[in-house]
């Protein structure tokens, strides 16, 4: 048996040992929304502007228990979905929960990333949430995923960062030395780590840490075997992050998290260091702009995690600084928002808006119909509130 194959089949016992996420099956679709597996939303906020179709594949790529499986269903009413995972055990809760919420146009397959090429065609939307860092070798992950990624497509990407999850390290090691001889037995892997939590004084940084960070999820076993007693996890920082994102061959869109990116929330006091980070951000394009996101992480070490939008070209992106193309195109609502028609309501992100009265008057004649022209005609809003309401990802256009 090869490494890769050791590690594939450690993982697989693992996850058919603790079925992961351990969310619970509801015989109704589940609340809520997450927007980045909306094809809607997810291609607004990487292109500026709503796709041209909607009768998409997507491809689930890791989909453990199926509860993003079920929420990508479920989100995108005209797509069709496939899910693949290592795990039988993982693959059978996933298939339950899919029937019994109604999540019907969905096809499961018992299936590693490195072997993907075996599905037939190719997918509008990948997502690859939590897996490609516990393969044997990311880089063959992601380039076989990229391979059945259409032109056009986007990927969606979650992966550990080494900063926020140190202690976890530290603990998964603990945890390993104690278990000896029984590594790789993962019921006797949490009673260890459970243990060393019980035993350890209050004070204890890894126990501070937890109780932080983690505590309302590792009541759960399932989730306490996945952090700590895990037979395969490699972590990145910003430098090797992009090693990986080079070496799939795709066009980096973002970070769906942009709001952690922004280097104003930690220097915003000294003007003077925001223009040293322009300058090196300009001086090295995208190398640059790579090192700026090094800063951000150095100075806030609790990023436990990357995630990201990928996008294999050509894909059209829509500023809308013309005048005349934003008021001939066609606004809708982002179908990813809680508590419309209100000024005040969550944005996509469950972060609460508060609108003008103008903005509210506007977003009200939103109809997937009439143009921004027609509307503002009507209305005290400007093409600069419209901006506004684009820039806070509010709305969806359609060129025209």
């Amino acid at each position: 048996m090869s490494d890769s194959q050791t590690v594939s089949a450690a993982v697989a016992k693992l996850y058919n040992t603790y079925p992961f996420p351990p969310e619970a099956l509801l015989d109704e679709p589940p609340p809520g929304y997450n927007w980045r597996w909306n094809w809607l939303a997810a291609h607004n906020f990487c292109t500026g502007q709503k796709p041209q179709k909607q009768d998409i594949r997507i491809l689930d790529a890791g989909c453990g228990t199926g509860v993003g499986t079920e929420y990508l269903v479920h989100l995108n009413p005209q797509a069709s979905v496939v899910g693949i995972d290592l795990s039988t055990g993982a693959l059978a809760v996933a298939k339950e929960r899919c029937q019994r919420s109604g999540a019907n146009r969905v096809e499961f397959h018992h299936l590693s990333l490195f072997d993907v090429e075996q599905l037939p065609g190719e997918f509008d939307l990948i997502n690859c949430v939590g897996v490609l860092h516990h393969t044997s070798d990311p880089i063959r992950g992601i380039q076989a995923l990229a391979q059945k990624l259409a032109p056009g497509g986007l990927m969606h990407i979650f992966v550990y960062g080494e900063l926020g999850r140190w202690e976890i390290q530290l603990m998964q090691k603990a945890i390993a030395l104690l278990q000896g001889d029984k590594k790789g037995d993962y019921r006797d892997g949490v009673q260890v780590g459970r243990q060393i939590f019980a035993s350890l004084p209050e004070n204890n940084r890894l126990v501070k840490y937890d109780k932080q960070r983690w505590s309302l999820e590792n009541h759960k076993d399932e989730n306490f075997a996945d952090m700590y007693v895990h037979p395969q996890e490699i972590d990145y920082n910003i430098e090797t992050l992009f090693e990986l994102i080079d070496a799939s061959g795709l066009e980096f869109i973002g970070f769906s998290n942009p709001s952690f990116w922004d280097l104003e929330r930690l220097l915003g006091k000294a003007p003077e260091l925001l223009e040293r980070a322009k300058d090196l951000s300009d001086a090295c394009g995208g190398q640059g702009q790579r090192q700026v996101y090094r800063l951000i992480e150095l100075l806030d070490p609790e990023v436990t995690h990357y995630e990201f939008f990928l996008g294999r070209p050509p894909l059209i992106k829509s500023d809308w600084s013309d005048d005349n193309a934003l008021l001939a195109a066609i606004p809708e609502l982002n179908p990813c928002i809680e508590g419309f028609p209100s000024q005040c309501f969550f944005n996509y992100d469950y972060q609460i808006v508060n609108l003008s009265v103008p903005e509210f008057e506007f977003m009200q004649k939103c109809d997937g119909n009439s143009k921004v022209a027609e509307i503002l005609a009507d209305g005290q809003l400007g093409l600069d509130g419209v901006r506004t309401l684009l820039q806070q990802q509010l709305i969806l256009l359609t060129p025209v």
